[in-house]
């Protein structure tokens, strides 16, 4: 069975740094195109950023492009968030997923990790 867990996610003031962590159990991961997605508060979840398996290829979200950056390393069934310059509308749950299926329907998901960025 394959466990999701995401961490790292905190209150950061605005303009600050935030590293987020997705720990991703079982012997395939390397096989998953892995992503982050987050949802706000009274808002639906929005994609945020992909990696393939290799690592190669990522996507970002327009609103969060050439401030954040998707990463992996498959040694440690690891995937990361490096989120610099942050916004106050950065302000939501954070979740990793995992196995991409279609569009952008994953098989796994973790529980997810609040980030706060206060104004």
């Amino acid at each position: 069975q394959v466990q999701v867990v995401e961490s790292g996610g905190r209150l950061v003031q605005t303009g600050g740094s935030l590293r987020l962590s997705c720990a991703v159990s079982g012997r395939t991961f390397s096989s998953y195109t892995m992503a982050w997605f987050r949802q706000a508060p009274g808002k639906e979840r929005e994609f945020v950023a992909s990696i393939t398996r290799s690592g190669d290829t990522t996507d970002y979200a327009g609103s969060v492009k050439g401030r954040f950056t998707i990463s992996r390393d498959n040694a440690k069934n690891t995937v990361y968030l490096e989120m610099n310059n942050l916004k106050p509308e950065d302000t939501a749950v954070y979740y990793c997923a995992g196995e991409l299926l279609y569009g952008t329907e994953y098989r796994y998901w973790g529980q997810g990790t609040q980030v706060t960025v206060s104004s």
